[in-house]
């Protein structure tokens, strides 16, 4: 990875964490709400990401490669139903599990570009 891909990878992946924390934070007493908020914002973290890349990701191939991060997901959920009702505690851990997923996923699938392992569909 250029240090450019690098760097524009950091400010959307960040970005996209950011607006997923957000979501997290406003949305943990209704569990699973936040979910219809942070898919969308994953999708459009991996079109972003395949521009830095030069690959046109289609919405189709970006909702695949978010669903494979769906095991993450489910342990999210399962934190979020276990203390996201608790006003406070739960919004901090929701909004930090779903920050800390969409950074992960982002450096993987930035990296999964970088190797060419996804294209358009």
């Amino acid at each position: 990875m250029t240090p450019e891909q690098k760097t524009a990878c950091r400010a959307i992946i960040h970005g996209a964490s950011a607006s997923a924390a957000a979501a997290g934070l406003g949305l943990a007493q209704l569990p699973g709400a936040d979910n219809a908020v942070i898919i969308p914002i994953h999708i459009g973290m991996v079109v972003a990401l395949g521009r830095v890349f030069n690959v046109h990701v289609t919405d189709s191939v970006a909702k695949g490669v978010v669903l494979g991060a769906s095991a993450a997901e489910g342990t999210r959920a399962i934190s979020q139903v276990l203390v996201g009702w608790v006003p406070g505690l739960g919004n901090a851990l929701n909004a930090s599990t779903a920050a800390g997923l969409t950074e992960a996923i982002g450096w993987a699938v930035a990296h999964r570009f970088e190797r060419g392992e996804i294209g358009s569909d």
